[in-house]
């Protein structure tokens, strides 16, 4: 059979001679005409062949940087801080022409050019750079180091946390010149703060002065924090505010606007999109916009010639990143505020316990408002106890005692009155009958439980307390704290027929209400800022915040009420929060007093005395529980270290709501507390790395996760 287009077999020879030379020449030219996958046979650069690159891979045995060829044709863009693709994988024995090839494609960071390479090896090439814009300087490669070791973490997790996704249509862009610094500001509600002005005076000045601030409650920390990052630019250096969600950054946005105009700051939140989200980032590392105003991720903000870090509200779970190595904002803003020698301030209505001993510490000055003017602030609290509640018919009947009800009614004459229900998900935990005393370990100070009428238990090391009784008034009987209140808005619906009813929680978040009369019922942390403040506020159930299973939840439950109530007008304006708890618990007489600081202080000494954190240092280790047995059998502790535990973790349901760190749904995990004195959190963060490591590198085996200073310890 033949054809026109049929080739002799021949001229088939001839054509395959002549692809294998044309193959063979491109191989051996020197500046090759196409990329070859592999840069098999291209030049190197002639100066700086070697690239130092941390690749996109953040497992912990590989924690370290590779050394890459760098072609002759990338030479001019490969420099450091660009963003880089590399093969990775490859063995030993994939060498060609004195080249490493084959593994697959993966992202990187060109850190470093060098003349030779420690590895003694073949090389495999880069592969191409994706785009020549650095983003990753010494400065912030340095921080994100700092950070990795604290939290036994790795270098590229924490680079993935610090650096945002590129946009190439972001890249494209110029960035607007910089603005010249402008005029310090004037104190304004600064000076209702003894300190204040002094404060702002030392910013001006280019100073670095580092301060816990205990700010007034009512609308003016939006506008102070903003004459602080004014103060700052004046200086000629750069500033960073890290606030704890979306409506918080929107205040301090509008407030740095109104004092200094636009374009002198970048606003860096999720809400903003990835595209421009990634072109104010450039902004930023460009050095056009000298401050930022941001979430969680703003924490690792670029800013150039850095004046001051600031944090509001560090005690908001939402500063805590899930993602690994889940650092919290506040101690990465700490550490950028040795590294580069600048002013710091920590600022909140209430006060954590980290922020009272940064304080005892003598780290950071305190700067607080006299008791005239937190009298002229802040709104009456009155109380409602277990005896009035047992007196009370329309407690009984309705769930709301006959207090709540009066307030209600008054202030609705004059504004909106909030109601904060406790979100459900608060899980109560064992008390004394009699006095309330939370139930405690002692051998460890932790929570007792009894899951399911079992026997009483420690939630931290396990032991069994079958001879509990109460360390303060001697009593044996044990109480579940109440739960959360369930048809509050229903029940006000009822109650007043004429005022509308709004919620604001978790489905739908309010960041406003009208200064009208209405009734706003609100979980914690959801709470939306009325026009001219609340008349009137409610802080139901109290009990669900204060009997939550957490070393926190005095802390976290006088935060969350401190919170709602500074919302309130003052008690001057006629102000009023009633709170349902006893009267006698230390919170609460916090909250009467709008005494935070001082509530953190007692806190702090008796952490200190049982050695909790903050004043110790802590890792978590939960998995199955032959893994974390055997995790913590190979890992090296230091000899101070101390094991808590293990203990069993709550089920999971399959379908029902997870927090980060919990077991998958079904599974059966246990977690132990290994805790250190003072000056050993860095020993026991390698420890923990280097066990994870030598782990991984075997294998792996059943999952293992490690977390140094968990938020939530029970």
């Amino acid at each position: 059979m033949s054809s026109e287009n049929e080739t002799p077999e021949g001229a088939a020879g001839e054509s395959h001679e002549q692809l294998a030379l044309i193959r063979e020449s491109v191989r051996k030219a020197k500046v090759p005409r196409a990329k070859p996958r592999t840069w098999r046979g291209a030049a190197l650069a002639k100066e700086l062949p070697v690239a130092r690159v941390v690749v996109n891979k953040g497992v912990l045995h590989l924690d370290q940087f590779f050394d890459y060829a760098v072609p002759e044709e990338l030479d001019a863009v490969a420099q450091p801080g660009v963003r880089v693709r590399v093969r990775f994988g490859a063995g030993a024995h994939q060498v060609r022409d004195g080249r490493r090839e084959g593994g697959r494609l993966i992202d990187g960071f060109l850190v470093e050019r060098r003349a030779e390479s420690d590895y003694k090896g073949a090389l495999a090439a880069l592969a191409d750079v994706v785009s020549p814009e650095p983003v990753l300087d010494a400065e912030l490669l340095g921080l994100a180091r700092a950070v990795a070791d604290r939290y036994a973490g790795s270098l590229a997790d924490v680079l993935q946390l610090a650096i945002p996704p590129r946009s190439a249509r972001a890249e494209g862009k110029a960035s607007p010149e910089p603005l010249p610094p402008p005029a310090a500001p004037e104190a304004g509600s600064w000076a209702r703060y003894e300190r204040g002005p002094a404060f702002l005076d030392a910013l001006a000045r280019g100073g670095a002065p580092r301060a816990v601030w205990n700010a007034l409650p009512g609308p003016y920390w939006a506008e102070e924090l903003a004459r602080a990052v004014g103060a700052t630019l004046a200086s000629g250096r750069g500033a960073l505010v890290v606030v704890p969600d979306g409506r918080a950054a929107a205040r301090v946005d509008a407030a740095l606007t109104a004092l200094l105009g636009p374009g002198r700051h970048a606003l860096l939140t999720a809400e903003t999109g990835p595209e421009k989200r990634y072109a104010q980032w450039l902004a930023v590392r460009r050095g056009s916009v000298r401050a930022v105003v941001g979430t969680r991720a703003a924490m690792f903000a670029p800013v150039r010639d850095l004046g001051l870090v600031a944090i509001w509200d560090d005690g908001d779970g939402s500063h805590s990143e899930p993602h690994a190595p889940q650092p919290h904002a506040r101690d990465v803003l700490l550490l950028r505020a040795a590294h580069d020698k600048c002013a710091f301030l920590l600022g909140s209505t209430s006060c954590t316990v980290e922020a009272a001993q940064l304080v005892e510490s003598g780290w950071a000055a305190p700067i607080v408002a006299g008791r005239d003017q937190v009298r002229l602030a802040a709104p009456l609290v009155r109380t409602v106890g277990d005896e009035l509640l047992a007196r009370d018919e329309a407690a009984r009947a309705a769930r709301l005692p006959s207090l709540a009800w009066e307030t209600v009614r008054e202030g609705l004459k004059t504004g909106p009155v909030l109601v904060q229900v406790p979100r459900r998900g608060y899980v109560p935990r064992l008390a004394c009958e009699r006095c309330r005393t939370p139930a405690r370990c002692r051998h460890c100070a932790g929570p007792l439980e009894a899951p399911e009428q079992q026997e009483l238990r420690c939630g931290w090391c396990g032991r069994g307390a079958p001879d509990w009784h109460c360390a303060e008034c001697g009593a044996t009987r044990l109480r579940a704290q109440i739960v959360g209140a369930r048809r509050t808005a229903e029940e006000l619906g009822r109650a007043f027929p004429a005022v509308p009813v709004r919620t604001s929680g978790r489905d739908h978040v309010l960041d406003t209400v009208p200064g009208r009369p209405a009734l706003v019922v609100s979980t914690p942390g959801a709470e939306p800022v009325a026009e001219d403040g609340y008349a009137a506020a409610l802080l139901l159930d109290g009990w669900a915040m204060l009997g939550r299973p957490d070393l926190r939840a005095g802390e976290e439950a006088l935060r969350r009420w401190i919170d709602a109530a500074s919302l309130v007008r003052g008690q001057g304006e006629g102000g009023t929060v009633v709170v349902v708890a006893e009267p006698t618990l230390r919170p609460v007489q916090a909250l009467v007093r709008w005494d935070p600081v001082g509530h953190a202080q007692r806190e702090l000494a008796e952490r200190a005395e049982l050695g909790f954190p903050p004043v110790s240092r802590m890792a978590a280790v939960s998995g199955p529980p032959e893994a974390v047995v055997a995790f913590l059998s190979a890992a090296e502790l230091p000899g101070d270290a101390e094991v808590l535990g293990p203990v069993p973790l709550p089920v999971v349901r399959p379908g029902g709501p997870r927090r980060p760190g919990d077991a998958p749904p079904g599974e059966h995990w246990e977690r132990a507390l290994v805790r250190v004195p003072p000056g050993n959190g860095a020993a026991l963060a390698a420890a923990m790395k280097k066990a994870q490591a030598a782990r991984l590198a075997r294998g792996g085996g059943e999952v293992v996760r490690v977390r140094v200073d968990p938020p939530d310890i029970g």
